[in-house]
């Protein structure tokens, strides 16, 4: 109860392990590296195979330089691994008695990555997502609106966990009609909102069509990620005054954590978990390690993960890390501006991540359909929503209209399963879209939120 009254009255969740020096979490990350390493070798085929294939092994880390030795692991490696040894891989390392969640990752082009929670696992996860809540303002007696989506998306559980163990009230309405969302945010006076940036402004411009203004809300901060936008200084403007919030940044993904990096009230970048991540950032094309302050890859090795332990998991972001005291007092690097981009070709539309290959499997599925198209990613600056529209050409001469507005739905159906979401599908005449010997560029990235900002 007295460590709780303490902790109610602190900027920090965790005192001890926010402020640390650096020589003593160099020391603690050192510790479980040597642990974590040592464990992978000795009970995954998966990491021993790699490790031989190297001509590494646990007994060559001996400083947290060592890691470099060790090779990448990408996400398209894990997918064929589960290819090959169906269902989750030869990479847990926790026995199955112990397992308690499995969760997919999204976006990808056959089988999703299953990651797997030990019972461990999720109080881990728990406290570093309480963490990084607790870093934005969220405090006990908090009402926490929850729009993250429930289920095998990691995010939702994660928060709805964390803010439990904070003590808020949490209202675990995942995604639910913008309608509830409302009711529910006025009737129950939430204070703290969690959500995609682009939802949150959706729902900031339907308040405002419901007859509502900030006065009649009681919301004070929101905690936005699952998706590029708190980071844009202009987006995260549009947040702040159509909610009448303070909207913080947060970073996860699947085969890591939820939520395991957020700004503090300082804004200053991204707070890393040193403690529980080893972070690297590396250049996406020798391999090598950047120089503080550099852009590179963002690679993390998991120092606690249980079931499904990641080492050097290559995460395709690009990042500064930036590792002097912040003004608030925590140690561990952050990035500042966040995630500034992606090294690879995937794209990120309302939280979903997709290939274009996904695209490209569908549109050649259907005979009435050229094999050719295009992905046109807009910003709707008076809604402040996202628009994909997919231009496909149409094969077929004669069809009526009728068959026209049938096919366009029904191949926007099939987007929306493969996708997992609905893009507006813009049918074109055969031979408008550009054909070349070379690469095709298929993709048109229209939004500011993804403009490059290196």
């Amino acid at each position: 109860m007295e460590r709780q009254m303490r902790r109610d009255m602190s900027i920090f969740y965790d005192h001890k392990i926010e402020t640390m020096s650096r020589s003593d979490l160099d020391a603690l990350q050192l510790t479980k590296l040597k642990w974590q390493v040592d464990r992978c070798y000795h009970r995954s085929d998966f990491y021993r195979e790699r490790f031989d294939a190297a001509g590494v092994s646990p007994a060559d880390v001996k400083t947290l330089d060592d890691i470099r030795k060790f090779p990448f692991v990408q996400k398209e490696e894990l997918r064929e691994e589960q290819r090959q040894h169906p269902f989750l891989g030869r990479f847990t390392v926790a026995p199955e008695a112990e397992f308690r969640e499995v969760h997919p990752s999204t976006g990808t082009t056959g089988t999703p990555v299953n990651t797997i929670w030990s019972a461990t696992d999720v109080q881990y996860i728990t406290e570093v997502t309480a963490r990084t809540l607790w870093s934005i303002g969220v405090r006990p007696g908090d009402v926490l609106q929850n729009a993250f989506a429930y289920g095998l998306w990691v995010a939702g559980l994660a928060v709805h966990y964390a803010g439990s163990k904070i003590g808020c009230l949490v209202i675990p309405i995942g995604a639910a009609l913008t309608e509830r969302q409302i009711d529910y945010m006025v009737r129950l006076k939430s204070t703290v909102l969690v959500a995609t940036p682009s939802y949150a402004i959706y729902l900031a411009e339907q308040l405002k069509a419901h007859g509502y203004s900030t006065s009649d809300i009681n919301l004070r901060i929101g905690c936005f990620g699952g998706e590029p936008g708190t980071e844009v200084p202009a987006t995260r403007r549009t947040i702040e005054r159509g909610l009448g919030i303070d909207a913080y940044d947060y970073y996860g993904l699947a085969e890591i954590g939820p939520t395991f990096a957020s700004e503090c009230a300082h804004k200053a970048g991204l707070h890393w978990s040193e403690d529980l991540h080893l972070i690297e950032v590396v250049d996406p094309k020798t391999k090598e390690p950047v120089a503080e302050g550099e852009v590179g890859v963002l690679v993390i090795t998991h120092l606690e993960r249980r079931a499904t332990p990641m080492i050097r998991y290559w995460t395709n972001d690009l990042v500064r890390l930036d590792r002097s005291l912040c003004p608030c007092g925590r140690t561990h690097a952050r990035s500042p501006e966040g995630i500034l981009g992606r090294a690879d070709d995937m794209i990120v539309f309302m939280g979903v991540n997709f290939y274009p290959m996904q695209v490209e499997q569908v549109v050649r599925s259907f005979e009435e359909l050229s094999p050719e198209y295009r992905i046109r990613l807009t910003h709707d600056t008076s809604t402040h929503r996202d628009i994909c529209t997919i231009s496909v050409e149409l094969e077929q001469k004669e069809i009526s209209e009728e068959q026209v507005l049938a096919l366009q739905v029904r191949t926007a159906d099939v987007l929306r399963e493969a996708l997992g979401f609905r893009p507006e599908v813009e049918f074109v005449d055969q031979g408008t879209l550009e054909r070349t010997a070379f690469k095709a560029k298929r993709v048109m990235e229209e939004r500011p939120a993804f403009a490059k900002k290196l």
